[in-house]
């Protein structure tokens, strides 16, 4: 069983990156599932799909790198948790963080739904930080 599955997650696509992997599986929750679609939608994944196993359906994201295929870099080059089972973050809308002066993001768990602290700053609420990606 595992303690802490968002850090399990960031964990996972941190040690596919570091080995040049194309793609990662890891178990699918509703919550991973938001944090793909945010990081899909800011640009730093290629694409997620989520299977219909039973009982517990996998997740595969396909990683994002740039540049030459001898060269290639990965487009996600940090990955932080910031809220962790044993110290929950939680920030007013006027608190949260800005990451890299707007390089990176902050994603943020809000009672409106998982968003990037950017756009929960736009609809007025706080919430738990997640984690940051840069």
């Amino acid at each position: 069983m595992i303690s802490d599955p968002v850090g399990d997650m960031l964990t996972r696509i941190r040690n596919a990156l570091m080995a040049g992997k194309a793609t990662v599986e890891l178990p699918s929750s509703k919550l991973k599932v938001e944090i793909a679609r945010i990081l899909k939608q800011e640009g730093f994944i290629e694409d997620f799909t989520v299977g219909d196993e039973k009982p517990a359906p996998i997740m595969s994201i396909t990683l994002k790198y740039y540049g030459s295929r001898r060269e290639r870099k990965p487009v996600i080059t940090h990955l932080e948790r910031v809220s962790k089972p044993g110290r929950r973050i939680y920030k007013g809308r006027r608190d949260l963080p800005r990451v890299m002066s707007g390089i990176g993001i902050a994603i943020v768990t809000t009672p409106k739904g998982v968003m990037t602290a950017q756009e929960a700053r736009r609809q007025h609420v706080g919430g738990e930080v997640l984690c940051y990606v840069w």
